[in-house]
């Protein structure tokens, strides 16, 4: 033994105490060493990304910190600026926002009933929730179905009974789904739910509405659509172009995957057209050419007219969104929906759709981000949404030369809503996510 031991350099006859680990190989300094100082490449585009970004806020910090919120024209902001900070210092004169906010936000909606657009925003985003979050009761979807009503009612105004009949027509075209069906098959039901519900608004929605009302009269102020204005014009036709949208895409992208030859080809036809010209096209066309093919002396609303434009454009691509979502399913679960004797629509309503949403969420998601973005595209039409506003504002002799202020409010109001609709976007798919991972 005493052998080995001589032969041995070093023998360890007790175990060393624990030691940290070195400074470089944990924490902040691993990872910077790993991220962005890794490779003389790395180093470099470090080294300019930091310059860069400190030229980017070393000129913007100073113009956010030294803002202005309370003045009453951009001369006055300027004299605020000069006596505090001196007539060199860069300053943003954000009391445009403070002073002209209503603006921004209701257009020229009349001022006493700004209650109205208001009380009009907090339904819709309690009655969404049901939809959002299917840990509430399911009872409160029946609000959801009022909504649009009561929504139509409270920034339009005018006699309820108008809102009663528009709302009485699509219970007609329910109740034709219900009775037809049996009769005639889905497409005799499909042809009686829009048909019926068109001529009853034609010829007996009016006069219905105008008799109740000379018994009962209850409404609210009209506002004309010229009235709306600023971000309530952007959400109103946003939120219903998303509304509107959805169904009527799963419906078209269905159609296109249909054997029925003329189903098929009518909704190849309509995506095809509606995604192959701009929109900013469709405006013009909803603003300027579609009056001309309805009966002379017919009114029609030009807001309307707006949003539905939007809606089939929005609708002819989430259509193809949906469509790639039924394309990426198992030929399988089609086999298996018919193997369980289901019929078209309910192997449907059960098995495929909600797979291909499910696939589909990223991508109706974009569409929607995109449809709110397009809304600006109004202003070319004569809308005043909030891009349109800002030249009214700086036409004032009081605000006349303001830009950047007007325009990073209006950028934050954006990225606030899109932000919101990616993150729950996020949230579902993490939700409705199945496999183990």
């Amino acid at each position: 033994m005493s052998d080995i031991h001589a032969q041995t350099a070093y023998v360890r006859t007790a175990m060393l105490p624990q030691a940290a680990p070195p400074v470089r190989e944990t924490g902040a300094v691993k990872w910077v060493r790993e991220n962005l100082f890794s490779s003389w490449l790395n180093i470099i585009l470090t080294l300019a990304s930091i310059w860069f970004v400190w030229t980017v806020v070393s000129h913007l910090f100073p113009w956010f910190y030294n803002s202005i919120w309370r003045a009453k024209s951009l001369t006055e902001c300027r004299a605020i600026r000069d006596a505090t900070l001196g007539p060199d210092a860069s300053a943003a004169c954000f009391a445009v926002i403070t002073d002209r906010w209503k603006q921004l936000l209701f257009g020229f909606y009349p001022s006493s009933e700004y209650w109205r657009p208001t009380l009009s925003l907090v339904l819709l985003v309690v009655g969404i929730l049901p939809m959002l979050f299917t840990t509430l009761p399911r009872k409160l979807l029946w609000g959801t179905l009022a909504l649009p009503f009561v929504l139509f009612f409270l920034l339009w105004g005018g006699s309820i009974w108008t809102t009663v009949m528009v709302a009485a027509g699509f219970v007609l075209g329910f109740a034709a789904i219900k009775i037809l069906t049996p009769i005639g098959g889905a497409i005799l039901a499909a042809i009686g739910a829009v048909l019926i519900p068109i001529l009853f608004w034609i010829y007996a929605a009016g006069p219905l509405a105008e008799s109740l009302h000379s018994i009962l009269p209850i409404g609210l102020e009209f506002v004309q659509s010229k009235d709306f204005g600023g971000f309530m014009v952007s959400t109103v036709i946003g939120v219903a172009g998303i509304a509107l949208s959805l169904p009527l895409g799963i419906v078209l992208a269905l159609g296109r995957k249909s054997d029925l030859f003329i189903v098929n080809k009518l909704s190849t036809a309509f995506i095809e057209i509606i995604r192959g010209v701009p929109l900013i096209v469709w405006l013009f066309t909803a603003s300027l050419l579609l009056n001309y093919f309805l009966p002379p002396g017919t009114n029609f609303d030009l807001l309307l007219r707006v949003i539905i434009m939007v809606t089939l454009f929005s609708a002819a691509y989430i259509a193809e969104v949906v469509r790639g979502g039924l394309a990426a399913l198992p030929k399988g679960q089609y086999e298996g929906a018919d193997s369980l004797g289901l019929s078209y629509w309910q192997s449907m309503q059960l098995i495929v759709l909600p797979q291909a949403l499910k696939i589909s969420i990223p991508g109706i998601v974009n569409s929607f981000i995109g449809l709110f973005k397009d809304t600006t595209l109004v202003v070319f039409i004569g809308i005043l949404d909030p891009i349109g506003l800002t030249n009214s504002i700086r036409a004032s002799t009081d605000w006349n030369g303001i830009y950047w202020e007007l325009y990073v409010f209006i950028g934050l109001m954006f990225f606030i809503f899109c932000f919101s609709m990616g993150r729950y976007s996020l949230y579902l798919e993490k939700k409705l996510q199945r496999e183990h991972r």
